[in-house]
């Protein structure tokens, strides 16, 4: 299986989400923000290039949230609890729109498929904030 990693970048007691443009099947879906990770990249290590690539921006991983979600066949996801460490984000190619969502506003957007079993423990992250 191919690891793919997501950020849940936090700030401020709302969550970070991002449209997406691309492949034709997800665009206009939103997501957590990430990628995949490279051969001999640690999982930390590609989150962290994969933002400061889409989004133009530094976060920390805070820590890991529990499970792991299938997308397809051959890729797995994982996310992370994020803090912003530097930069604003921004749309970049991936995506043409963020959105900060409060507790109260995770259900406001389309999400993809595997970031919705994430939404209920990071909207008591968000709440607990």
């Amino acid at each position: 299986m191919v690891l793919v990693v997501g950020a849940a970048i936090v700030r401020d007691g709302a969550l970070l989400a991002a449209r997406r443009t691309t492949p034709a099947a997800t665009a206009g879906r939103w997501e957590l923000p990430g990628g995949k990770v490279d051969a001999g990249e640690t999982a930390e290590a590609a989150l962290v290039r994969e933002i400061a690539e889409e989004l133009g921006c530094q976060v920390r991983v805070e820590r890991w949230l529990e499970g792991e979600q299938p997308i397809d066949g051959v890729h797995v996801l994982r996310a992370a609890h994020c803090s912003m460490s530097g930069g604003e984000p921004r749309p970049g190619s991936d995506h043409d729109e963020l959105r900060w969502l409060g507790p109260d506003r995770l259900d406001e957007v389309d999400w993809l498929e595997p970031d919705r079993p994430f939404l209920p423990g990071l909207r008591a992250v968000l709440l607990g904030s």
